[in-house]
Formats: C-alpha cells, sequence, structure tokens
C-alpha cells in the first residue's frame, strides 16, 4: 500500500472468498499485526485462535443468530480474544487488535470481515460467546470479542466514497 490514506480508503468487508488457501506466510503477517497491536499498559491481553479446519468453520458459522453464515464460505477464520482477568479494558485491545490484523490483510490483497461475537446469541438462544469458546477450547477468562472470516476475494468492491463522509459528525472543542 502507497499509504495509510488509500489502505483506509480501499479496506471494505468481504463476504466472497475464493477457494484458494491462504498462504502461511499471510497467516503469519496478519497474526503478527494483531500481536504487536496497541494495548491499554502494555499488557497485550488479546490472542488469537486460526481456524482452517472446514469442519470447524462449518459450525463457527451458525455461532449467531444472524450475519455469521458467509464464515461458511472462508477459507481461513481468525477468533479475536483477550484475557479479561489480565486487563480490564480486554474489549478495547481485542478490537484494535482485531482491526490492526483487517488492515494487515487488505494490505497482502485479502479480503476479510468482522463477525461480532461478544454480547450475541444463537439462533436457539446460547450465548455466543460461550458457544465460541466450547467449539474452541477457549478457557472462560477469555472472552470473544469477534471472529474474522479471511481470504482471497470472491469479488471487488469500490473505494469508500469520500464524498458520503458524514463531516457533520466532526466537533471541535465542544460537541
Amino acid at each position: 500500500m502507497d499509504s495509510i490514506n488509500k489502505l483506509l480508503a480501499v479496506r471494505r468487508s468481504h463476504r466472497k472468498f475464493t477457494e484458494e488457501k491462504v498462504s502461511e506466510a499471510d497467516v503469519r503477517q496478519m497474526v503478527r499485526a494483531a500481536l504487536i497491536a496497541p494495548s491499554s499498559k502494555g499488557l497485550h491481553s488479546p490472542e488469537v485462535v486460526v481456524i482452517e479446519d472446514v469442519s470447524t468453520i462449518q459450525a463457527l458459522s451458525r455461532c449467531k443468530d444472524m450475519g455469521a453464515d458467509f464464515l461458511a464460505g472462508a477459507p481461513l477464520v481468525i477468533a479475536v480474544l483477550a484475557d479479561s482477568s489480565l486487563s480490564d479494558v480486554w474489549i478495547e485491545d481485542a478490537s484494535v487488535a482485531a482491526t490492526c490484523l483487517l488492515l494487515q490483510a487488505e494490505d497482502l490483497g485479502l479480503g476479510a470481515c468482522w463477525v461480532q461475537v461478544r454480547g450475541r446469541q444463537t439462533a436457539d438462544g446460547k450465548d455466543s460467546e460461550q458457544t465460541v469458546r466450547d467449539l474452541l477450547g477457549v478457557p472462560q477468562r477469555y472472552g470473544v470479542c469477534c471472529l474474522l472470516a479471511i481470504g482471497h476475494k470472491g469479488m471487488e468492491r469500490k473505494p469508500q466514497n469520500e464524498e458520503r463522509l458524514k463531516w457533520e459528525h466532526l466537533h471541535t472543542e465542544r460537541f
């Protein structure tokens, strides 16, 4: 990428992927981005689980009532979680780590999309976080922030439309 400005403009959510696997080098680069992300007090509470097993990804696609089914078509899913016993702001730390990972995916030319887990429920009313913990063997003290679907782009998306920016949401000095 030439600049962060271009990267931010072209980073869009992708929910369709080709069947091509994501290379081990690219996975490592994305995980690195999550692990070096800034965190509260430098505690680095976020951790990730890399999932390529098709049956596990299929099960994860049912981890919430709506908005996760497209995971089933992703060749790679990365769960972003954090140790809630280590940091009282684990949600923020995990969100920053996930965002860095998403930006790295785009920089590598990959498509990706965030699937919210925390605060969601399965179709039969079970807690989505607990569902993911059970599927991935995650200890209870870890909060599950999100799942990131990642793969080679199965569709093209236009960059963000600068004309649609809501500059009226900018406030200076006071609201």
